[in-house]
């Protein structure tokens, strides 16, 4: 019987090192295989995922000798901590991993948006029409960008904008205004951060207090041409309200890695078919070539320190 079971992908040679002493299962699809997951983890002792396996209910209760869980990431709304630490299972992400991935995503894109125009035009360059004035798109500098959220990752966002010349403020219920921490990045209170952000990046968990934090209220408080951006967790923002927003000419641009659904569906995804400005992609912010490296080998750190202690 496996020892470690690895229900979605990892690096490989980071597999091959921990299968070096333990017997291990390495199935990418094993997320989307449940039964199969559940029959074969009762004798598991460590089970390493990413933000797709939920580790709660039916698979917990399979999972009789499990003392540790590897996220393959650091955010943990897919996990059942209660239960977790009911049962002396420890939960061990991968903090810092991947926080220059999202940074770097996150700069990126909203350098992306501000200039959107430019990119939108290849057929008609294509066409010989050279659009030029429909391209002309804004620049970042001298632009206010708003993290709400300043944990390690904001923090890593502003240190890229500043030198890019934006001024950089934050929201965050858990530092106090004097906090060091915030430097030369201004506090500010939420109804602030949104009535006067060009761009507002989201950087906060999901939870009871953070669903919907963005919603067709928050949007109202924002400049029409402001741009969102969530590479945190599906469900900060509601995207109903969001894309209404963006057919309405209500904000200026926004980019989602992570959605209500994920994987998004035929059902989920109608809301977001053939929206202005906006871009997509598939929960990728925090993972790179050198993020998936990073990420798998400390998850394999936690699981083995833990196994081994």
């Amino acid at each position: 019987m496996a020892d470690i079971i690895i229900t979605e992908f990892m690096d490989e040679e980071a597999v091959k090192g921990l299968a070096a002493n333990y017997d291990v299962v390495y199935d990418p699809q094993l997320v989307d295989k449940p039964d199969a997951l559940n029959a074969i983890v009762g004798e598991a002792a460590a089970l390493i995922v990413r933000n797709r396996t939920q580790v709660r209910g039916a698979l917990l209760e399979a999972a009789t000798s499990l003392k540790v869980v590897g996220r393959l990431g650091v955010g943990l709304d897919n996990i059942d901590m209660s239960a977790c630490e009911a049962r002396g299972i420890q939960v061990c992400p991968a903090t810092g991993a991947n926080n220059v991935s999202v940074a770097e995503y996150v700069v990126s894109t909203l350098l992306t948006l501000l200039r959107k125009p430019a990119y939108d035009v290849s057929q008609a360059v294509i066409a010989g029409d050279w659009p030029r004035t429909e391209a002309i798109g804004r620049e970042a500098s001298g632009r206010l960008l708003g993290l709400i959220g300043y944990g390690s990752i904001g923090r890593d966002v502003a240190r890229r904008a500043m030198p890019l010349g934006m001024t950089v403020a934050g929201y965050d219920p858990f530092l106090d205004d004097g906090d060091p921490i915030w430097g030369s990045v201004r506090p500010l209170t939420l109804n602030a951060l949104l009535m006067t952000s060009d761009v507002v990046s989201l950087h906060v968990p999901l939870s009871d207090q953070t669903r919907h934090l963005i919603d067709a209220g928050a949007i109202g408080q924002m400049k029409n041409d402001a741009i969102v951006i969530n590479a945190a967790r599906g469900g900060v923002v509601d995207e109903a309200a969001l894309t209404a927003a963006l057919r309405a000419g209500n904000l200026g641009g926004a980019a989602l890695d992570v959605f209500e659904t994920e994987p998004v569906t035929a059902d989920s995804s109608q809301h977001l078919i053939d929206v202005p400005n906006l871009i997509l992609t598939p929960h990728i912010a925090g993972l790179t070539d050198e993020a998936n490296l990073r990420t798998s080998e400390l998850t394999a750190d936690n699981v083995r320190r833990v196994l081994e202690a």
